[in-house]
């Protein structure tokens, strides 16, 4: 295993997030903000609470979960198709480098400006609502395998996309609207029975409900449901990128 390459891509990928940092870290902090004082405030005087939960607490794990699932998708995509867009991928498909820690450095960078926008987040909650967090362990589990999940998607997305605007069509037309319709801003057991079984084939409600579970108990499916759904998007997430680099898809011409 060379580590210093993969060192080398993923400091180079830290250093690109502090470059840009407004863009990286500060907008969509300031954006999630929005939502929470919105929604908070406009909804929250109208449901006092979900589960025995007060609203405006019960929606910061939906909030963190929305911004972790499109900032992984969002940074990795954005990370390994840049070097496509300026040709500098060839340099590093030639270099001593293999498939893995490819991989290891890009997603590994992805996950942690995920996982660090995530932890401002709840930080920034906490001055907004009560907090509690009944299991620390399984919702930084819950974190880990969310941001290194939706990292190796957008991983795929960014090596298939072939232009800017591709880059941003499942983000915007596919990962937001399944976040927002996955339980974000409210419980499955609020919907009618009809929509309620149509929710379920929704992935994201399974990331969401397990999330929720770690901080309140309380949840729309079993806790054990939605890590074994995970492991499952984790696992197809790993057989699409090792077959990305044993095919050559969109890397070789």
């Amino acid at each position: 295993m060379n580590f210093h390459a993969i060192k080398a891509i993923y400091r180079y990928e830290m250093a690109r997030t502090f470059r840009t940092l407004f863009q990286s870290i500060v907008s969509p902090v300031i954006t999630t903000a929005l939502y929470f004082i919105v929604f908070g405030s406009a909804i929250g005087s109208r449901i006092e609470q979900i589960g025995g939960v007060d609203y405006g607490s019960f929606i910061v794990p939906g909030l963190m979960m929305l911004t972790l699932l499109t900032q992984s998708v969002a940074n990795a995509s954005f990370g390994i198709y840049f070097p496509k867009f300026t040709g500098t991928i060839y340099e590093l498909l030639s270099a001593p480098i293999s498939a893995v820690e490819i991989v290891l450095g890009y997603v590994g960078a992805a996950a942690t400006k995920s996982l660090m926008l995530g932890l401002i987040i709840l930080a920034t909650a906490s001055f907004f609502v009560d907090l509690r967090i009944e299991h620390p362990l399984m919702m930084l589990l819950f974190m880990v395998l969310t941001a290194i999940t939706f990292s190796l998607l957008g991983f795929i997305i960014g090596i298939w996309a072939d232009g800017f605007e591709q880059l941003q069509i499942v983000p915007l037309l596919v990962m937001t609207p399944l976040a927002f319709l996955g339980g974000t801003f409210y419980s499955v057991d609020m919907l009618p029975p009809f929509w309620q079984t149509v929710t379920l084939f929704n992935p994201v409600v399974y990331l969401i409900s397990g999330f929720r579970w770690s901080f309140y108990e309380v949840a729309d499916v079993s806790v054990w449901v939605s890590l074994v759904m995970i492991f499952v998007f984790l696992s197809a997430g790993l057989t699409l990128v090792w077959r990305i680099f044993e095919t050559g898809y969109k890397l070789k011409k």
